[in-house]
């Protein structure tokens, strides 16, 4: 065969395969709203938050953004990031929880804090039920006595209470309340990374010790430790939070106040990103993630599925199950009137 034939005939199989590929990229695809953009998420560090992150990824992508691997960040590097526009966006803040991170990086002039991607995320106080029973512990202020402390010593002298790592907004409110409840003399915030924390507190309630602690959803903590069965939530004797906090939103409807605002968790984004990308934040605003499917998700990280490949694998199958709520946001980003 002359050296000057086409190259099909040299290679009928791979011009064959060529066409099969060119002809895989749907007709569309250059008029998708983020072809040839390129975002970069953040989170908090967890292994947790990296579900609903995935999950707005994969909305990104399918409206044709180039989606770069999601960066770990601590929480205020997080939200500086995003302000500067080193980063596109975080699925994981907060509301109001970390409102001060927030507003400490320009707040609205920087950031654009959009939709619901989880509702309904709690926080609080919580000891052993058995403990509470026994001697009748019901409210942090009880704490006050050095003879319940000293339940949670664990040897020392004062009450430990396994509370929130520093710089993620919890520590914040704890410490204020220490101070605001008069816990100072007789407990002790006892802070480190939140799994090791949780870890402990579970290896703590199966040696049948005392256990008193404070956690949040969503997290797998509370499907080990479930309240109501293994543990049980402690009222506050008021209100008292770093900003200025209305009672009816930390009071429950049954009337016990926990002391603690329930959180929405938001996207934050760079603002100059969501002014120039309308369908990107149409898709911000739209995706939405049932409380009840994170703690599902945290609680398969829990039992060791928690590799970036395996939580990727966990979103994949979620958006798959809710592939008509999905498909039906993706249009509405697809036609989202561009300013």
């Amino acid at each position: 065969m002359p050296l000057c034939a086409p190259l099909y005939r040299l290679f009928p199989v791979a011009a064959l395969a060529v066409g099969l590929v060119v002809g895989a990229v749907p007709a569309h695809a250059a008029s998708l709203p983020g072809q040839g953009i390129t975002v970069q998420a953040t989170h908090d560090s967890t292994a947790e938050t990296l579900f609903q992150t995935e999950i707005v990824n994969i909305g990104l992508e399918r409206l044709g953004y180039t989606v770069k691997p999601i960066l770990p960040l601590q929480i205020p590097a997080m939200y500086l990031a995003a302000s500067t526009g080193d980063v596109t966006f975080t699925a994981s803040g907060w509301n109001p929880l970390q409102n001060a991170f927030y507003e400490r990086v320009g707040g609205d002039s920087a950031l654009v804090r959009l939709g619901a991607v989880i509702s309904g995320a709690t926080q609080g106080y919580l000891v052993d039920k058995k403990t509470a029973e026994a001697h009748g512990i019901k409210n942090v202020e009880q704490l006050k006595d050095p003879k319940i402390a000293a339940i949670f010593a664990d040897g020392g002298s004062k009450a430990k209470l396994i509370g929130c790592p520093p710089g993620w907004g919890c520590e914040r409110a704890i410490e204020h309340q220490l101070t605001a409840y008069n816990l100072r003399p007789t407990v002790e915030h006892v802070q480190g990374d939140m799994a090791v924390l949780a870890a402990d507190t579970i290896a703590r309630f199966k040696e049948g010790k005392p256990v008193l602690y404070y956690t949040y959803t969503p997290l797998w903590l509370s499907q080990v430790l479930v309240p109501g069965r293994d543990v049980v939530f402690l009222e506050v004797p008021f209100t008292a939070l770093p900003e200025k906090t209305d009672p009816a939103l930390t009071t429950l409807p049954d009337g016990r106040n926990i002391g603690f605002t329930k959180n929405t968790i938001h996207v934050v984004a760079n603002k100059g990103f969501i002014e120039k990308n309308p369908a990107a934040k149409a898709w911000f605003n739209l995706v939405s993630i049932p409380i009840a499917d994170v703690n599902a998700e945290n609680f398969q990280v829990y039992q060791g599925e928690k590799s970036p490949a395996q939580i990727r694998k966990h979103a994949e199958d979620w958006v798959a199950k809710n592939k008509d709520k999905v498909d039906g946001w993706i249009a509405q980003a697809m036609q989202a009137p561009k300013s």
